[in-house]
């Protein structure tokens, strides 16, 4: 998948005008790109079109215009794009109660090292996690975190040839699984590989 350059961008102006009929695209867009699993933990699965709209969003808030602003952004987020052979996902851990919250961050240490995907017919593939950055300490893990699942051809062909996929999560506090992975995600999952 190409990775963004600024002439992909809109300019601030333009972002306004066009944000609400854009925004409503790339919200479509993520339904099937979602993928709950058990009851607190989300996975994004990212590409193009939401890295652009995560960039337009930024440069938005931020009001960065300047070149270089730009260029910052886009390093940023531009290894969040699949590369054809994987999945890049954004793992956000939820729980609504603030206290419960710190008590299972406490306890889900390591959880994103854990996050695993599977083509029916091969070995799981666990996460490589938050290569920009270290997300967690020996206190608590953070409730978001950066995952890549990097699949083998063998997989891939497997996969595109119409096997099911199966995700899930396998930390001594949090053990949940989902097979097979629904079939939207599925298919939407399926344009992320070569």
């Amino acid at each position: 998948m190409d990775k963004l350059t600024a002439a992909d961008l809109m300019s601030l102006e333009l972002y306004a005008r066009e944000r609400p009929a854009f925004r409503a695209r790339v919200l479509e867009h993520k339904r099937d790109r979602k993928l709950a699993v058990g009851p607190n933990l989300t996975w994004s699965f990212e590409d193009r079109l939401t890295m652009q709209y995560q960039i337009q969003e930024m440069l938005r808030v931020e009001r960065i215009f300047e070149p270089e602003g730009i260029r910052e952004e886009l390093d940023a987020y531009n290894p969040l794009i699949p590369d054809g052979s994987n999945w890049k996902a954004t793992l956000l851990i939820e729980f609504l109660d603030v206290a419960e919250r710190q008590r299972q961050l406490a306890l889900l240490i390591g959880l994103e090292d854990r996050c695993w995907v599977q083509v029916r017919g091969h070995d799981r593939v666990y996460a490589i996690a938050d290569e920009d950055l270290e997300r967690e300490n020996a206190e608590k893990t953070s409730s978001v975190h950066f995952l890549r699942f990097e699949l083998t051809p063998p997989m891939i062909f497997t996969l595109k040839s119409g096997a099911a996929l199966a995700a899930g999560a396998d930390h001594d506090h949090y053990r949940h699984s989902i097979d097979p992975v629904p079939d939207p995600v599925r298919a939407a999952l399926l344009h992320d590989l070569k």
